[in-house]
């Protein structure tokens, strides 16, 4: 077997593992902080609205995305259903996928404790009443979504198709979407402080 074909292989084990291992954190960070501050966690806004379609579309190709990585791995000839590209199907650009997923889920992952217990998934229309501006927040405005795209690049290059295409077009609209109103949320909220905040840090880097 070449390393191409071991690489294939090996790719294709990580991301049903890396993707199981997302789904599981996150479930298990939603239902430990609902115990544990006795709030709501997710928050996506009142049904029908702009932000509920964004936390909808994004939930719904997240659970896909997994499903499917799943079913590669159990059953290789899955592949044919996805509309792969051969012609970008080089270790280097693969390598450099798997890097880019993995680096991304870290840097969301350090934005989120970042935030501690005041980490919502959406916005509450209550808060937040301060402005975090310390950690991965001094350099950017929304690092976990930056996090978020810099991983979806990296499961495009891991994986080329016209499957991971179409998940990093729609996954990078419903976060610039969701993006857009969470500033328009803060503007609100805070007001003067994170007007100041946002001439001084950029929205992404």
């Amino acid at each position: 077997m070449d390393f191409s074909a071991t690489l294939s292989d090996a790719v294709r084990i990580y991301l049903a593992v890396f993707f199981t291992f997302v789904a599981v954190f996150y479930t298990s960070r939603v239902a430990f902080l609902r115990l544990k501050e006795r709030v709501e966690i997710v928050l996506p806004g009142q049904r029908y609205c702009a932000t509920w379609w964004n936390h909808m579309v994004f939930r719904m190709f997240r659970v896909t995305i997994w499903a499917v990585c799943v079913l590669r791995a159990v059953d290789p000839a899955f592949d044919a259903y996805l509309g792969l590209w051969p012609a970008f199907q080089y270790p280097a650009l693969i390598l450099l996928g798997v890097s880019f997923l993995t680096a991304g889920f870290g840097l969301t992952l350090v934005s989120h404790f970042a935030l501690g217990r005041h980490w919502r998934s959406g916005f509450d229309r209550e808060g937040p009443r301060v402005l975090l501006d310390t950690g991965p927040y001094r350099f950017s405005r929304n690092p976990a979504f930056l996090g978020v795209i810099i991983a979806q690049v990296g499961f495009w290059l891991a994986l080329p198709s016209w499957f991971s295409t179409l998940c990093l077009i729609v996954g990078a609209l419903a976060v610039y979407r969701q993006t857009l109103s969470e500033e328009m949320h803060l503007d609100a909220t805070i007001g003067g402080a994170y007007v100041e905040y946002k001439r001084q840090v950029p929205r992404w880097i």
